[in-house]
């Protein structure tokens, strides 16, 4: 039978361990999940459910309890291990620390949460702990996963330590719901994990509206200092190997080569990472060879990491955002730049491959293959009347994604799970 008065939702607590939903986007181990975590937690507030996102502190000067996700929901600061970044892999070694500290803060306020929603593994680890006290379910997204990271990687140190697959695999047998963005998860989840299909629910990430919306071009390339006259590329995302970067560097390379007048005025802007740091990160400083061994340095710039209210002016100011990557379990940046009307040409991998409609709303393209990239990028570059129908299809697309439409589906699956818990009776999850 179909429940008829839903179990009532009141307060969510929100584990996002390693990485801080607030944090500057493109940095080594931010993006997607953070903008996830973040708008998914500032939608539930402005519903009025109280949401607590509980996170290691990595810096002692920033406030323990942070105010920036509405008037409903606040970022809690944990200290667990030093107060500065850490490697994910270190992040373990405080788990009892992390899991005492949100006790310790929920206890001291009597704060009782409905249920636990956990992101990535180390969250769900975390997540498990927890529920041996406050006796409520969870409702675990991993965002990413080792075993398909592994299968795109090149050597060893890009590969996910067994840890990582091992706690995966656990944190699968132990959540009681487990939601993937997009069908191709299903099979990774099935056939690599042996998970529990019966947990699994899929529901794809949203995209804010009001904060990623069409902008007049010329207006947003005055924002960012780019020449009216000049045509924009925009690659956004941390700057790491599965991403593809060195992809799109060769495909430019081939463009200048073959067509130079294609890009006579054309700039690439690569958001992410930190270009000029002392100590320069191993795959920016090889992408920053490639570029000068390709002889693109005045075609292709690193710009660094960008706080998301300018994002949108970078993807306005575009003539295209590219996505090379190896693997993507969803693709928020493409997401984005389709709300703005900017036309996407990304790799068929992942969830990019369910995102994009090829030749609708953006481009797909081979994975590992810049000659195909080219072509593409080519395409877009002198045709304004296909960017332009592109872009118009990309915005419309990128309605079904608003986040009120996604939040509303991810309730239904929390007062399923509230009802199951408190026994009140079947539901059916539409």
């Amino acid at each position: 039978m179909t429940q008829t008065s839903p179990a009532s939702i009141r307060r969510i607590a929100m584990l996002s361990v390693h990485t801080c939903p607030l944090a500057m986007l493109g940095g080594k181990k931010t993006g997607g999940m953070n903008v996830y975590v973040r708008d998914f937690s500032r939608e539930l507030s402005r519903q009025g459910i109280q949401v607590d996102v509980f996170t290691r502190s990595q810096d002692d000067c920033v406030p323990r309890v942070g105010h920036d996700l509405g008037e409903n929901g606040r970022v809690i600061h944990i200290v667990a291990g030093p107060q500065k970044p850490i490697p994910v892999a270190d992040v373990q070694n405080y788990q009892d620390e992390f899991i005492q500290g949100v006790l310790d803060f929920a206890g001291a306020a009597n704060i009782q949460y409905d249920l636990i929603h956990s992101h990535y593994w180390l969250s769900g680890l975390v997540a498990e702990k927890l529920r041996e006290v406050w006796r409520i379910p969870i409702i675990h997204m991993f965002h990413t996963l080792g075993h398909m990271k592994n299968r795109i990687a090149l050597d060893d140190s890009q590969r996910a330590p067994k840890s990582r697959i091992d706690g995966e695999k656990h944190v699968m047998d132990i959540a009681d719901r487990l939601i993937i963005a997009t069908p191709a998860e299903e099979a990774q989840f099935q056939w690599l994990y042996g998970a529990d299909m019966r947990k699994v629910v899929t529901i794809p990430p949203g995209v804010d509206l009001e904060r990623f919306h069409p902008i007049p071009p010329q207006v947003a390339k005055k924002r960012v200092n780019i020449n009216p006259t000049h045509q924009n590329i925009v690659f956004a995302g941390r700057i790491e190997p599965l991403k593809g970067i060195d992809t799109l560097l060769r495909a430019m390379a081939l463009i200048q080569k073959c067509r130079p007048e294609a890009v006579k005025n054309v700039c690439v802007a690569i958001i992410g990472g930190d270009p000029w740091a002392p100590n320069q990160d191993v795959e920016m400083a090889r992408l920053q060879t490639m570029r000068q061994e390709l002889g693109i340095h005045d075609l292709v710039t690193f710009i660094g990491a960008k706080d998301q209210n300018v994002l949108p002016n970078h993807y306005a100011a575009a003539e295209m955002v590219v996505m090379p990557s190896h693997y993507e379990s969803f693709g928020m940046v493409a997401l984005e730049a389709m709300a703005m009307g900017t036309p996407v040409i990304a790799s068929e991998v992942g969830g990019l491959a369910f995102l994009i409609q090829d030749g609708v709303n953006g481009f797909h393209v081979p994975s590992r293959d810049p000659e195909a990239l080219a072509e593409r990028i080519y395409d877009l570059l002198t045709n304004a009347q296909c960017r332009q129908q592109m872009g118009t299809q990309a915005r419309i697309s990128a309605q079904q994604y608003a986040w009120p439409k996604i939040a509303a589906r991810m309730l239904r699956v929390y007062e399923k799970m509230v009802a199951e818990a408190q026994g009140v009776g079947d539901w059916v999850i539409t």
